[in-house]
């Protein structure tokens, strides 16, 4: 075995072929007949001295890289993990790279990680939670992407048949009294969330009380986000039947908040989560949540993205899915209402938007 990676011209003198039939045999090039005999002598001495392409100088030749890049606030077991497991799943099946750059919310780093992920060699960019103020100089697809940017596809969520679900599962149980939290300024869809939130609630005659509004802005994405705000909110004593999260960490942060004050979930508050990730089922009890397709809409970004560079298809400036209401154990009738004789819906169940 050589003590340095064998080159294509070595290999080739070694079989004594051209270069160029070595070429198309290991990058299955279609189009071109080569006895088999031949396509398995290439491929046996290729593995025999470990030969490794160039991958630089094929990009080269075909002005592609087959790599993208992901942009996110950051990495872990929840939101932005999901997302980008769907986009990995696609990718990988796909034939592509990616490199993988997360900002902490911070308006340089979008800036320049883009610029750094497309000098090496990404062809198109893959936001999660990112709020972009450019366009960039290749295709993007924003995941939670809610600014109209030239050449930006925003994937979202319904959050108006979001919205929906949530109030009127909670005003069916009876709940008048709702305390609601809205997600921190610099996650991508706080703002479209609360907006939905506020016009349901003006049609369901909801009022929203200023003192049972808790309004997120530490950057963590753990239950550590909730649990303190709601242990504050309940020092208050400012009475409420109904707690809407903004998401399910806040959600599960919030029932723990909720039990060492002394209340029961949801016997005394029913509190309800956001995004449906894999934990909320396991919580006790579980997590009343809104379903977001995290993974789907991940690998759609990744369809999307590869179908847009390969142009087989035309460029889309919204993309929406539809949320599900998943109904589990902290949700139930309202503490002193007529809604319900006291029995508690304890079977886990999914209510689409249709």
């Amino acid at each position: 075995m050589p003590d340095k990676p064998v080159r294509l011209k070595e290999l080739a003198s070694y079989l004594g072929l051209n270069p160029s039939t070595i070429s198309v045999v290991l990058n299955d090039t279609p189009g071109r007949s080569i006895p088999e005999e031949t396509r398995r002598r290439i491929k046996a001495a290729a593995e025999q001295f470990n030969y490794q392409p160039n991958l630089l100088a094929r990009s080269f030749r075909n002005q592609k890289t087959l790599t993208l890049g992901i942009l996110v606030p950051e990495l872990n077991d929840g939101y932005h993990t999901e997302v980008m497991s769907g986009m990995g799943d696609y990718l990988m099946g796909a034939g592509y790279f990616y490199l993988t750059a997360h900002h902490r919310h911070r308006p340089d780093l979008v800036a320049e990680y883009g610029k750094l992920l497309i000098a090496r060699g990404a062809e198109g960019i893959l936001c999660i939670d990112t709020a972009i103020e450019q366009p960039f100089p290749v295709p993007c697809v924003a995941v939670a992407g809610h600014k109209n940017i030239d050449s930006v596809t925003n994937v979202v969520l319904d959050h108006s048949l979001a919205a929906r679900l949530t109030l009127t599962h909670l005003h069916s149980l009876g709940h008048r009294r709702i305390a609601f939290m809205h997600g921190q300024p610099f996650s991508s869809d706080s703002d479209e969330r609360w907006r939905c939130i506020e016009t349901i609630c003006r049609e369901l005659s909801i009022e929203i009380q200023p003192e049972l509004t808790i309004q997120l802005d530490k950057d963590v994405s753990s239950p550590d986000l909730g649990y303190p705000v709601v242990r504050q909110l309940l020092q208050q004593k400012k009475p409420f039947t109904a707690l809407v999260c903004f998401n399910d960490v806040t959600g599960i942060g919030a029932i723990r908040a909720i039990r060492d004050h002394g209340l029961r979930v949801p016997e005394d508050i029913s509190v309800i989560g956001f995004d449906d990730i894999k934990a909320a089922a396991y919580t006790t009890p579980g997590l009343t949540t809104i379903r977001q397709p995290l993974a789907e809409m991940g690998s759609f970004a990744a369809q999307y993205m590869v179908n847009r560079l390969n142009q087989s298809e035309d460029f889309r400036p919204e993309v929406a899915f539809e949320p599900q209401l998943v109904v589990r154990e902290s949700t139930a009738p309202a503490a002193g209402s007529c809604f319900g004789n006291g029995q508690r819906n304890k079977r886990s169940k999914s209510l689409g938007g249709s």
